[in-house]
């Protein structure tokens, strides 16, 4: 009688190794052993029997070991293989299985489940791993392997006795990593919340033991990030930085947790705050604050970065960045000069040859170091920092510097590395060529047509050749009709024409598009406070758009300007102080200085302005505030 109910489902035509699909469980299986492999798997088992015409001399090396394997055996393993390669898995598992109760072998009974894993058949693996575990009880891989197969089946409750024996199997000193490892059940299978809640309930006990309380709260918490539960993950997280704050898998799970749970960053900076604080917690932290565009306190973070490692390139890297997106063209060259040197230094320590031994006479001084070939093209970080220094550069107006930077990357024709270019170019006075680069540009597709408009207008713009940038995001969007992105850019540049009527139109068309822009609605909003009229719905519009995207320190530069124009002066200053602790902008900073010079606090009106004027001297809001107030900082 068949052990498997046939048939057994794999089709003949399919390898047995291919994995599990839909919502069976996904699995690797090893490769099938062919004759010739599985004869020399076994061979050195057979050789390990010690023959009766052995000499002495020949066995006197080492012990012998004699084999469990014998001729019975051998002949199931040979059949359950031959019988998989053919297709017959039903029989393939029969034997292997046979093979295993009669041996009361662990790798057997892994070999049954592997068996059943590639036919897809996920109850009769469960049914090998239930007799696995029940002829090796203290098999700690049994009883991890069934915890996964059963929460792949969605058998949670049975899973749990599993874990649970998992757990009571793991040495004491490997309980941690275990404990740590726990949450990629969650991904086994098709429930990750009821999986969650199990490994909460399972681990209760774990998070009350002084040697397992962190892994055990890190695991629940993690279990349940993974699961999407983002409030209940925080209120383990809580716990471990409340239980330790030098706890870094604790604070890097607060920095993911940032995104949607504000209470998060507190843990954050309790972790930072600590007497160890490490720096893989600060990177992540700098990278959540850049992506929440609080570039202000990102940059000081990455200050105290680079301070306490001094020695680690990529946080000068990342330094680098954010003295760019400050307006620091000086301080982002030194920056970035750092990693450079320290990226040289230890790609040159990783490639030094070997020392020669002492029989080695050959010593070639002008041999090339191992390595150093494989790095004359810049991979992508130093290519990352070649067009930020070229562009700081442009910003300092050192166009050879910015030129020799370039150079650097003449083998590479990508997107950015031409509109760096074309940029260079357009700074000299060489408009016409650099929008002749730009048609280098691919446009294969309309995407490709798109996106090379939108950076010749951007080009354009910087060269304040609004009009001819406005006709060709106009004939643009006469190609690419109700494109948000087109019209939006076309709004902008309209008001630079002063073409206030047409700005309002094409931005309210983008708002019909795209409900959720909310640079349409704070752009409107800014412009009619800009020309203090309508100041009440500039107001509706910018805050509108402050709640699509809260803490963007340019919609909160607009608030506060349309606060000023209504005569909420204190507001004012309260919210420009904010955006620019976040983003010391240029604009930002010319507001800012405005509405602090009406307060009468003229001291920190001309500190702003002098900050500001160091970041882009030539800025035109900036000017014409100076220009008004007859200021001179």
């Amino acid at each position: 009688m068949p052990l498997l109910p046939a048939p057994f489902p794999v089709p003949a035509e399919r390898p047995a190794s291919a994995p599990l699909a839909g919502r069976r469980l996904r699995a690797p299986l090893t490769r099938l052993l062919a004759a010739a492999g599985l004869l020399a798997a076994i061979a050195p088992a057979l050789a390990q029997t010690a023959s009766p015409d052995t000499p002495p001399a020949a066995t006197a090396a080492s012990p012998i070991t004699r084999s469990a394997l014998d001729g019975v055996l051998f002949y199931q393993l040979f059949v359950s293989e031959l019988e998989l390669r053919d297709g017959n898995a039903a029989l393939a598992y029969q034997v292997m299985m046979e093979a295993a109760r009669r041996s009361h072998d662990e790798a057997l009974y892994r070999r049954a489940v592997d068996i059943a894993l590639g036919a897809q058949a996920g109850e009769q693996a469960a049914a090998a791993l239930k007799q696995w575990r029940q002829a090796l009880p203290q098999s700690r891989q049994a009883a991890e392997i069934e915890t996964q197969m059963l929460i792949a089946l969605g058998r949670q409750a049975e899973a749990r006795r599993s874990l649970e024996a998992f757990l009571a199997l793991t040495p004491e000193p490997a309980q941690p990593a275990a404990l740590a490892s726990l949450p990629r059940l969650v991904l086994g299978g098709d429930s990750p919340q009821p999986t969650a809640r199990m490994l909460e309930e399972t681990l209760a006990p774990w998070r009350q033991r002084t040697g397992t309380a962190a892994s055990a709260l890190n695991a629940t918490a993690t279990a349940w990030l993974i699961a999407g539960d983002r409030g209940r993950s925080l209120s383990f997280v809580t716990q471990a930085i409340q239980r330790d704050a030098a706890d870094p898998a604790a604070a890097l799970l607060a920095v993911e947790l940032m995104r949607d749970q504000p209470a998060a960053e507190a843990l954050v900076r309790a972790h930072l705050a600590s007497p160890a604080p490490t720096a893989t917690v600060r990177s992540a932290y700098v990278r959540r604050l850049s992506t929440a565009q609080r570039y202000g306190e990102a940059l000081t973070e990455s200050r105290r970065l680079t301070r306490d490692t001094p020695d680690d390139p990529a946080a000068w890297l990342l330094q680098g960045a954010l003295e760019l997106e400050g307006g620091d063209p000086r301080a982002t060259r030194d920056a970035l000069q750092r990693y450079l040197q320290l990226s040289d230094a230890r790609a040159a320590a990783q490639a030094a040859p070997p020392q020669p031994s002492d029989d080695d006479g050959d010593d070639d001084a002008t041999a090339d170091p191992a390595g150093q070939n494989a790095r004359q093209g810049p991979d992508q970080e130093r290519t990352q920092a070649y067009l930020m220094l070229a562009q700081a550069s442009e910003q300092l107006r050192d166009y050879a510097a910015a030129q020799q930077w370039l150079e650097r990357l003449a083998d590479q024709d990508t997107v950015t590395v031409l509109t760096r270019r074309a940029s260079l170019l357009m700074r000299q006075g060489r408009l016409a060529e650099a929008r002749a680069l730009l048609q280098r540009l691919p446009q294969s597709s309309a995407e490709e047509q798109r996106a090379r408009v939108l950076t010749e207008a951007q080009l354009l713009r910087e060269a304040r050749q609004w009009k001819t940038a406005h006709e060709l995001l106009a004939e643009a969007n006469r190609r690419f009709s109700d494109d948000a992105e087109l019209l939006y850019e076309q709004a902008l540049l309209a008001e630079k024409l002063a073409r206030h009527d047409e700005m309002e139109s094409l931005l309210r068309r983008v708002m019909a598009l795209k409900p959720d822009q909310q640079h349409a609605f704070n752009a409107l909003g800014y412009s009619l406070a800009e020309r203090n009229l309508r100041l009440p719905e500039a107001r509706d519009l910018i805050a509108r758009a402050l709640e699509m995207a809260p803490g963007d320190p340019y919609i909160t530069d607009s608030l506060g300007w349309v606060e000023f124009r209504l005569g909420r002066r204190d507001e004012a200053a309260r919210l420009l102080g904010e955006a620019y602790r976040q983003r010391p902008d240029t604009e930002i900073g010319a507001h800012l200085g405005e509405v602090l010079w009406a307060l009468g606090r003229q001291d920190e009106a001309r500190r702003i302005w002098r900050e500001s004027l160091d970041r882009d001297a030539d800025n035109e809001v900036l000017q014409e505030t100076l220009r008004r107030l007859r200021v001179k900082p």
